[in-house]
């Protein structure tokens, strides 16, 4: 199997959700109607499917304590203004359609027919040194990268052995729960020591970050990939320009 991904419909959040609610968020989950998915696709935050929508998540946001993250089934709308400026964190019901609509990832993924559901779930500050990509085949860890690409951070240097060994015994306790073959896991190792599933992919599609390439010999343990710390450069240096 380590040549085929795992069946997309695994990658669904309703549907992984059920199976591995124990090591995630909390999660509320509003049926998309048809009208409502071609208003989102449509990106209407106005008219009457729209205002729909936006009362059906009132009482799933009621019962979120402070601020919420809202996506649809395998996207998030991380390509919008308010996600760079407040990380998506949503309070009101509007706020949160409005959020949807304005999003060309899910407005896309409501046209290809791959938003069925609305879901929600408390919305966390990150800690970004603390958020990794998993890569996985057949259960199996065999790769493991800083998410945030940002920077070089030296407090996981020491740690980076321990973090790994934390996340192979993760995937494997889990491990009976995932179905065959590839697929991609994001996850968030919380202050108390914790993991928490933020998302899963599909293979091939998701950024490799620092793999830099799936074009690799997965039948050997790859381990785990840090942003290296920056260059020094010592001695005689001539610059012309």
């Amino acid at each position: 199997m380590k040549d085929k991904n795992c069946d997309p419909e695994f990658l669904r959040m309703p549907v992984w959700y059920p199976v591995l609610a124990s090591y995630t968020f909390l999660t509320g989950f509003v049926k998309l109607p048809p009208e409502g998915v071609s208003a989102l696709a449509q990106g209407d935050t106005t008219g009457a499917a729209a205002r729909a929508m936006i009362a059906a998540m009132r009482p799933v946001l009621a019962s979120i304590p402070g601020n919420a993250f809202v996506g649809v089934d395998r996207c998030s709308p991380t390509d919008t203004e308010r996600f760079f400026l407040k990380g998506g964190a949503v309070f009101s019901a509007r706020s949160a359609w409005f959020f949807l609509a304005n999003s060309e990832k899910v407005r896309n993924a409501a046209l290809a027919g791959e938003a069925e559901f609305i879901c929600l779930r408390p919305y966390r500050r990150i800690t970004k040194p603390r958020e990794f990509r998993l890569f996985i085949i057949d259960g199996e860890l065999l790769a493991m990268s800083q998410y945030h690409l940002i920077r070089h951070f030296r407090r996981l240097e020491g740690i980076k052995m321990k973090l790994w060994k934390q996340a192979q015994d993760f995937i494997k306790s889990i491990a009976w729960q995932l179905p065959e073959g590839r697929l991609v896991m994001d996850i968030y190792f919380t202050a108390s020591g914790k993991i928490l599933i933020f998302d899963l992919n599909e293979w091939g599609k998701a950024s490799p970050l620092m793999l830099r390439t799936y074009d690799r010999d997965w039948y050997q343990n790859q381990g785990i990939y840090l942003m290296p710390p920056p260059l020094t450069i010592s001695g005689d240096v001539n610059v012309s320009f």
